[in-house]
């Protein structure tokens, strides 16, 4: 009878619609009423019992949906729901014994002595198993023979930046990323495994869901050097996770593209039988810089220009006005520019997404707002974004899907970097701290060549606006088990439009005001088809197949206008100047591939894969215009042999090698092998006419790149200590370069195939899950690489940089630093004493040496992850050991008094020769011995070592048990801190900073704003 009751009491639970609370506790009250009624009745000793409770995520404490929840000794088990919800009506009574799984989780069996329970489970540590995204195909970690590297949006939410690119910063072994600058939204320099081109492209390939991403900036307006990021674009929220493909046997069927490694970005999809869920991101926070520039007050610039002026025998301009002077030093006031120019900047951003699926079809949408102050006055971001990924199962064999992302991002940029027209940092920075800003009418005026600070913010008018869609659509047909067709169609559209306005108030407007516009489109589509067998030949022998082919077209266009003479600032139109001129550019290309891949398995021990690509690009001249790219990797796993499967300690141990070629192409004019003409500027006398534009290398071909890698992957103590170890060794040949030939040939350069490059480097990761129970987990990674990068062949050495600072010479790093060598200052005279290489008795250009580049010795990061409960904190650090970065800023400011008025002075030349006997590497100013402010002085080259806490974290989510309430699954806050602090001792701002986005003009820190310390409170949720 009691049997029954529970029947009928448990379809009547099923089919009542009340509410959550209520149901369980009529559920709890006809429970206990039917063991009353029971025992009362003294029946079987076996009384009915029902059991309610909910499964949660060890450390993120939000519900697990899709876990299976099964009694012991009970065939039939329950699924939880998507708030992690599960109930059993049984004939067992407490205690119960339950077995708990979950995909990604460890198997929980326990004893549950109460209802309602709370089961919490705690992530696996078998990674083995899982699947890796690898050239057109996926593989199981276990049997991945290339270097590729993962890593999840779970790793790097807490950071919060505008581009994807940056939060991967000390993540990725053998990954280099410097932000360069604290403007959100500008170009980062990404490297994997060194640089291995000049001239052509070192950036990686950036594949999104499939789609290859034009990773080239459209910028045109000038910025002193400095140049937007198209990956800026993307919404960060909306990826998955992230695949680093680094040696060639992972790269290889990316041929030409993936020369430089291949990011692969795999964004967020629903699944089939996922009951629909919305999250929600949100944070806020203010951001500032942790330190400014240290100037010389008024009265100290005055004393350090008398000084100067004394040094050299003439009249100090400083003097009594009764004099001729223009007051004593005492008199002179401090203005301070800087402080109107930085200000504490906000960052806001909401995201938005909403997922699931049915049985056929899987959806994912989102919205997302970014919005990101500079701490540098006027300039900020704005990006507003939307995705649309959709995967529809027509039936059992055909699947169909689309990807869709569309963006529009908004900049208010602003001229840092070099350049006195427009810069403000030129303006704030630069400008001596005596200057007053008014002239002696009261009116705002420019001093030392730059603008008024206040008129310069007041007027600024420079920005862009891009107008981005990146999407696909794919069709997938399964022939057999074993055999899937697959064809995709990608397109990259890329509308920039840019605008600039200076009005006659200001130095670039004047007289009457300058106004200019371009628009740009680039766009990129490629149509790929796949076809892949695999399949398992008995129960020792697996074998892969993938045969494929890609077309691809790039087309670039621009059109721009500027516009001279303006009637009043009202009038900024181009069409209302008095004068105006026009310009129109396009490009394009065209490549078409062909790729192979086999691979085979024996055991699941051994392991092979070969692949070769062909790649047939426009660029080149017919005969040349082929590439052929193979590559072959091999792997042993030994902890599948028989004298280590019973060492207890070992899960895994690996050794792999690979060797193979890829080419590049990338970054050069798409005619570059071709003799052009050109009918811009030719015109005679009102009459158009035609002229020679560019010289024809009709050999030019590949620039290619060998690379040979040996790793080790282990996995210890349940897996619970994960290593990978990696040596590669890469040499570039027929190295793309722009020459420079005489003016006597009537052109000014061509392009060749004349360089060689090598990179050889380590790499080591190492991941552990030191502690891990129900209360309290506690998981490290860390990662250290190190590049040796050397220019093997080079005829002619390549400078580049303000003021040469950067030299490219056989036998040394790219990027290195080309200075004079201060040995001391005399401690008798003053005077600066440089090494005099050629030994001559007189330092000249011939006594510039290399001193240093910008390669670390060392670099990586390390990340701590703890949870305790409900809260959950991490800290994540990056370092840099060995870099030398140029400190152009002192350049300017440590001359002493012999600028005058025209460039400020650091409070660090204080610390100046004053008399015979003193001891410091500041020399004294004067006219006679001007090597205290020589181009290119070695005084200025600094290491730039530094740690940095990239990101502190510290989070709270609310148990599962207290959201039904608020028909929440998933509540977490947080409050983060970002930069909290940078150990260094490089005396600028910024050990990252960079001047240029140029690719080599790396290393060289003038005007640029420094990384901003900031502070955030967020929430994530999910309903």
């Amino acid at each position: 009878m009691a049997l029954a009751l529970v029947s009928i009491h448990y379809q009547t639970f099923k089919t009542m619609k009340y509410c959550r609370v209520f149901r369980y506790s009529l559920s709890i009250f006809l429970t206990a009423v039917l063991f009353t009624s029971a025992w009362a009745q003294e029946a079987k000793p076996i009384i009915n019992a029902s059991l309610v409770g909910t499964v949660v995520d060890a450390t993120t404490k939000s519900p697990i949906e899709g876990a299976t929840v099964q009694l012991e000794a009970v065939t039939h088990s329950v699924k939880t729901d998507r708030n992690g919800r599960f109930s059993f009506v049984t004939g067992q009574k407490l205690p119960f014994r339950l077995i708990i799984t979950s995909v990604g989780y460890e198997t929980q069996n326990l004893v549950v002595e109460k209802s309602p329970a709370v089961v919490e489970l705690r992530r696996s540590t078998e990674d083995l198993d899982e699947v890796v995204v690898v050239g057109y195909t996926t593989i199981a970690r276990k049997n991945l023979i290339g270097a590729v590297d993962r890593v999840s949006q779970q790793d790097v939410r807490d950071i919060p930046t505008g581009s994807f690119d940056a939060q991967l910063q000390g993540k990725v072994a053998g990954m280099q990323v410097a932000a360069s600058t604290g403007v959100p939204g500008e170009a980062l320099h990404v490297r994997l495994r060194g640089a291995t081109s000049i001239n052509a492209d070192n950036n990686p390939l950036y594949v999104i869901d499939g789609v290859f991403l034009n990773s080239e900036s459209l910028q045109t307006i000038n910025t002193g050097g400095k140049a937007t990021s198209p990956i800026a674009d993307l919404n960060p929220s909306d990826i998955e996770f992230v695949e680093v493909l680094k040696d060639a046997e992972a790269t290889a069927l990316y041929g030409s593209r993936g020369a430089n490694g291949v990011i692969l970005i795999t964004t967020r999809r629903g699944k089939n039988a996922q009951s629909a869920k919305i999250d929600v991101n949100l944070y806020s926070g203010r951001g500032k810089a942790s330190k400014l520039w240290e100037l010389t007050t008024g009265p100290e610039h005055a004393e350090l220009v008398n000084e100067y002026f004394r040094n050299i025998g003439q009249t100090q301009p400083f003097r009594p006005v009764a004099e001729g002077g223009r007051g004593t030093p005492s008199e002179q006031q401090t203005y301070d520019r800087l402080s109107e120019a930085f200000r504490t900047a906000g960052v806001y951003n909401a995201d938005l997404s909403v997922y699931g699926g049915s049985d056929n079809t899987a959806y994912y949408l989102s919205a997302g707002h970014n919005k990101q102050e500079s701490i540098l006055r006027p300039i900020s971001f704005d990006r507003a974004s939307f995705r649309f990924n959709l995967d529809q199962k027509i039936n059992n064999r055909l699947k169909v899907g689309s990807s869709n992302a569309i963006s529009r991002t908004g900049r208010n940029q602003g001229r840092a970097g070099d350049g006195p027209q427009g810069g403000i940092l030129q303006a704030a920075l630069h400008t001596p701290t005596y200057l007053s800003p008014y002239n002696e009418a009261g009116v705002p005026v420019g001093r030392a060549g730059f603008d008024n600070l206040t008129l310069l913010l007041d007027n600024y008018d420079v920005g862009s606006t891009s107008l981005r869609y990146i999407g696909n659509v794919y069709g997938e047909y399964q022939i057999t088990p074993a055999l899937r067709f697959r064809s995709t169609f990608s397109v990259d559209h890329n509308n920039y439009n840019e605008h600039e306005y200076w009005n006659n108030l200001l130095i670039a407007g004047s007289p009457n005001g300058l106004a200019t516009s371009a628009i740009s489109q680039s766009t990129t589509w490629i149509n790929e088809q796949t076809l892949t067998y695999r399949k398992r030949l008995g129960p020792r022998h697996a074998i892969g197949v993938l045969l494929g082919n890609t077309l691809q077209g790039s087309y670039f266009s621009l059109t721009s206008a500027e516009g001279r003479g303006f009637a009043t600032n009202d009038f900024t139109l181009i069409s209302a100047a008095a004068t105006t001129t026009s310009n129109q550019d396009w490009d394009q290309y065209k490549l078409a591939s062909f790729f192979g891949r086999v691979d085979y398995a024996f055991d699941d021990k051994y392991l092979l894969d070969f692949s070769l690509r062909a790649d047939g690009s426009s660029k080149f001249n017919e005969g040349y215009q082929w590439g052929h790219f193979p590559a072959i990797g091999l792997a042993w796993r030994l902890s599948k042999e028989s004298f280590l499967e019973d060492v207890a300690l070992l899960n895994d141990l690996k050794l792999k090698t690979s060797y193979g070629l890829t080419g590049n192409q990338n970054g050069i004019n798409s005619f570059a092998s071709r003799q052009l003409w050109s009918g811009v500027g030719s015109s005679y006398r009102g009459i158009a006419g035609i002229v020679p534009a560019q010289l024809a290398n009709r050999e030019l071909s590949w620039e290619t790149t060998s690379q040979f890698n040996v790793g080790l992957d282990a996995a210890l103590l349940r897996n619970r200590l994960t290593t990978s170890f990696n040596y590669y060794y890469k040499y570039t040949k027929d190295g793309l370069l722009t020459e420079i030939l005489p003016g006597t040939t009537g052109f000014s350069s061509f392009t060749d195939n004349a360089v060689e490059i090598s990179n050889r480097g380590l790499e080591l990761s190492i991941s552990s899950v030191n502690i891990n129970n129900d209360a309290f987990s506690w998981n490290t990674s860390f990662n250290i690489s190190r590049n040796i990068n050397k220019i093997e062949k080079l005829a002619t050495p390549q400078s580049y940089g303000s003021r040469n600072l950067i030299q490219f010479k056989e036998g040394h790093p790219m990027y290195s630093f080309w200075v004079y060598n201060q040995l001391y200052v005399d401690p008798q005279t003053g005077d600066a004493v440089y090494e005099d290489i050629d030994g001559n008795g007189r330092i000249t250009t011939d006594d510039r040496k290399i001193m240093g580049s910008i390669w670390p010795d060392y670099f990586g990061g390390l990340s701590n992850d703890f949870s305790y409960k409900n809260f959950d904190l991490s800290a994540f650090l990056t370092f840099s050991v060995g870099n030398k970065i140029y400190n152009h800023n002192r350049f300017f400011g440590e001359g002493g008094g012999a600028r005058d008025a025209a460039r400020i002075i650091f409070r660090s030349n204080l610390d100046r020769w004053q008399q015979p006997g003193d001891i410091t590497d500041v020399p004294r100013a004067d006219g006679v011995n001007n090597n205290n402010y020589k181009d290119g002085g070695g005084r200025w080259l600094e290491d730039g070592s530094y740690l940095r806490l990239r990101t502190l974290s510290l989070g709270y989510s609310f148990p599962a048990t207290h959201l039904g309430r608020w028909s929440l699954a998933k509540l977490r806050i947080y409050a983060q801190a970002t930069n909290l602090f940078t150990l260094t001792r490089y005396t600028g701002l910024d050990p990252e900073s960079a001047a240029s986005s140029a690719a080599n003009q790396q290393g060289i820190d003038l005007g640029t704003p420094p990384q901003p310390r900031s502070f955030q409170l967020g929430v994530n949720l999910t309903l």
